[in-house]
Formats: structure tokens, sequence, C-alpha cells
């Protein structure tokens, strides 16, 4: 009875007329990346916020949604406090320092989100469906950590969707973007690259293990002790070593349409 059930569901999702809408809220976007991880705690909204900024700053207009629900962070990152969207044939995100910015904390405030299974996947769908982006030469995306279904469902509703991995010189963080990228090589969803984040030695196993794997790897960035009293002020954030070092990828990226599948 529990995999009819399943059956159902899934074939509720499918009929939903809103996954028909999304496509057409993303129709004047360029190009959709999504800042994925496959464990927290690595700077993956960090990355997907200054790459933002970064975007922007080179005269871009950029779009950042944040899909992590159970701890969005990136508005604590931007110092977004008072801005609200508006409501006009759907949610129109406000324009905080150059960027449109939606997240879930406009309706959830500072409170956690119990989320599960069809209900993750519901709020996503309703996201995607009501915002209205207009036209964006970015939209970055911040993923919550690991392959879940918020992964699987954006690869099936977002027709122009690429992958940026973030990770660590951690051989156990890598084990996981391993396994995500061969998740994402399985669905023939294009990779620009992955970035090595928080490097606190010399090593070169994170460059080694991307170059076997066929992937381009986009860069290392040493751990900055400067980063967390830049938190909320996006300027000082773009000036901080990590900073720089972000608008020396965003740079690559634009010369990165992608990498092997």
């Amino acid at each position: 009875m529990s995999g009819l059930k399943a059956s159902k569901e899934c074939d509720n999702r499918m009929v939903d007329p809103r996954v028909s809408i999304i496509n057409e809220r993303l129709e004047c976007v360029k190009r959709i990346i999504a800042i994925s991880s496959g464990k927290g705690g690595v700077g993956k909204s960090l990355t997907a916020s200054t790459l933002s900024l970064a975007l922007a700053r080179k005269g871009y207009k950029v779009g950042l949604l944040d899909l992590d629900f159970t701890s969005p962070s990136t508005h604590i990152i931007l110092g977004i406090t008072n801005a609200r969207p508006n409501e006009e044939k759907g949610v129109i995100p406000p324009e905080v320092g150059g960027l449109k910015y939606m997240s879930i904390t406009y309706y959830s405030g500072d409170s956690a989100m119990p989320l599960r299974g069809p209900d993750v996947s519901n709020v996503l769908i309703e996201l995607l469906a009501v915002t209205v982006w207009g036209r964006l030469d970015f939209l970055i995306l911040d993923m919550p950590p690991g392959i879940g279904d918020t992964t699987l469902d954006l690869v099936r509703f977002i027709n122009r969707i690429s992958f940026i991995i973030v990770t660590t010189t951690s051989k156990l963080a890598f084990e996981t973007v391993r396994k995500l990228s061969e998740l994402l090589e399985e669905l023939k969803v294009p990779m620009i690259g992955i970035v090595e984040n928080m490097k606190m030695n010399k090593s070169g196993v994170i460059r080694q293990e991307v170059n076997r794997l066929g992937l381009c790897f986009l860069g290392e960035i040493d751990y900055d002790f400067e980063v967390e009293d830049a938190i909320g002020d996006p300027k000082r954030l773009l000036r901080t070593g990590f900073g720089l070092r972000i608008q020396e990828i965003a740079e690559k990226i634009l010369n990165v349409s992608s990498c092997a599948s």
C-alpha cells in the first residue's frame, strides 16, 4: 500500500499545473547556476552569495534564490533585513545590493521549517512558479547540502540548469562531491566545475581528483579569517581575500559554459 501511495503522490506532482509555469518564469534568464555541495559546512552559501555579488559588480543582471529550506543563510551573509517582495501577477523579488533576491525566509522568518519529502517539493515548486524574475543574465541557486529531493526536482523542473560544486580539502567532503558529480553525469546535467574552499595547506589532492574525474577545477580559496567580520556587509565581503578570489573564479565562469558531462 505504501508503494501505491508513493506512486500516486508522484503522479500528482507530475500533473501539478504549477510545474508547466516554471520554465515560462525562467525564459528570460540566460544562465541558471546551482551552487551545490556534497555536505554542509563547506562555504556553499557564502560562495553563492559572493559569486552573485561579483557578477553583479561586473555589470550583469543577477538573481539569487536561496533554496536551503532547512537552514537558509544568504540573507545573513548579505545583511538583508527589511526587504520584502511585491506581489503583481506573481511575486517580484526585491533588489538588494544590486541583486534580485528571493528566499523562503520572507515567509518563515527565523523559524525552522520542518519539511519532509513531498512538502519540500511542494515548497520548491511554489517558489519557482510564483517568482517573477524578469530579464536576468544569471540566476544563482543556493542549494541545500547533499543529494536530496531538491537537487533531483530542480534537474527535472528546470531545462537549462548547470552546477558548480563546492568542497573543502577534506577527503570526506570530496567523497560526497564525487557521488554528486556521478549523479549529475548520469542525469546528463552540465557541470561548470568544482571550487576547493577553506584551503589550509599546499595539498594538490583535490585538484588531482577533479582532473581524474574529467571535471573543471575552477580554483582554490585559502581559508580567510576576515570573512566572518565581513558577514552582513556585501561591499566589505568583496574586498576580503575570499571575495577577491571569487571574483577571479567568476571571470573563469564567464568563459566556461560547462565541463565534461
